[in-house]
């Protein structure tokens, strides 16, 4: 009888869940339509469909909407859902409540790698872009991972926490001081070390949308052995868990998310940080819904922001990584003053 009773409110929550990601995504639909709609100068709902007619192809309104607003939403929800995702896996395989790819240093490393190819090696190819940011990202995520790991205690997330950010300043320490280098350099990349969506082509998309959506369904896959890994490494070795193969997975995993992210938008903060929290207050601990919810939510969170960016200095346009990073500290300040590990 017991067993029925909770049977019957497992699958009742699981139905409150599907509703909600169900929400969600027609949201996030929402959203994106807002986003190819609002902005410096607002487009109906009629000539949004008609520029995707060939007789109308060729006025402005069609080729603003095909080439600027549409692919803007579409890497908006992209990038977001990216770094939400790596954010939760980062916090469930070290157990930190602050471990995101902004915090950890896999964003500047990344950063620093497309600042470094293209001071010294003159890389402006988009497809170069993609595979520096993801060896960037590669580099210093397996520096964090190494530093974090040294003593007799092994990684810890106090000590990963420390390594992280030490390697971010240093990473942004080295990016500063090639650009103040090298005036070519500078100018190319000033508009995307600030972390935007703004005047991103479907050409940029394309270079990087193949590899995160692999990675989107790797870290579906892998949710179940999250859910067992996040009990710690002991009871999932007890279980019988290769816990060294899944963090390794969920590393690659990471990396294809933060540095396709980085590759396409520039570092933007916050978003591995606020999202991963907020879906966990809604649905729970179980990885099978808070991936999905935080790729959804994390995409809601990335184009509203860039909706509101655009309002804020009319008729100019403040960057996304700018807004996200004011609605981000108070959100940091609030889980570092809460502390404790995540459960």
């Amino acid at each position: 009888m017991n067993n029925s009773i909770y049977s019957s409110k497992e699958r009742l929550h699981h139905f409150y869940k599907s509703i909600g990601l169900l929400a969600a995504c027609c949201l996030l639909a929402a959203m994106m339509l807002s986003s190819v709609m609002f902005g410096l100068h607002t487009y109906s709902w009629d000539q949004i469909m008609s520029s995707f007619s060939q007789t109308a192809q060729s006025t402005n309104e069609a080729i603003i909407i095909q080439t600027v607003r549409i692919p803007r939403a579409l890497i908006a929800a992209l990038v977001g859902g990216s770094l939400a995702v790596a954010g939760a896996l980062m916090q469930a395989i070290t157990r930190n409540p602050l471990a995101s790819p902004s915090m950890f240093g896999i964003n500047s490393g990344a950063a620093f790698a497309i600042v470094l190819s293209v001071g010294f090696f003159n890389v402006s190819s988009l497809t170069q872009f993609t595979w520096i940011a993801f060896l960037g990202a590669a580099f210093s995520s397996a520096l964090v991972y190494g530093l974090g790991s040294l003593g007799r205690d092994g990684l810890t997330p106090m000590k990963i926490t420390l390594a992280g950010s030490a390697l971010t300043a240093f990473f942004a320490s080295l990016t500063q001081g090639i650009l103040l280098g090298n005036g070519k350099a500078f100018d190319q990349v000033l508009y995307w070390l600030v972390g935007s969506v703004e005047g991103r082509t479907m050409a940029m998309l394309q270079s990087v949308y193949p590899y995160i959506l692999i990675a989107w369904i790797g870290a579906l896959f892998l949710s179940p052995h999250i859910n067992i890994l996040s009990m710690g490494d002991d009871v999932a070795k007890g279980l019988g868990q290769r816990t060294v193969y899944v963090k390794f997975i969920a590393a690659v995993v990471i990396v294809i998310l933060a540095g396709g992210s980085v590759a396409v938008a520039g570092p933007i903060v916050f978003v591995g940080i606020i999202i991963p929290h907020i879906v966990r207050f809604l649905v729970g601990i179980d990885y099978r819904w808070v991936i999905p919810y935080c790729a959804v939510l994390g995409g809601i969170l990335l184009v509203g922001a860039d909706i509101i960016a655009r309002f804020i200095v009319m008729p100019k346009e403040v960057h996304v990584g700018v807004a996200t990073a004011i609605l981000g500290v108070p959100f940091f300040i609030y889980i570092a003053r809460k502390g404790g590990l995540l459960k």
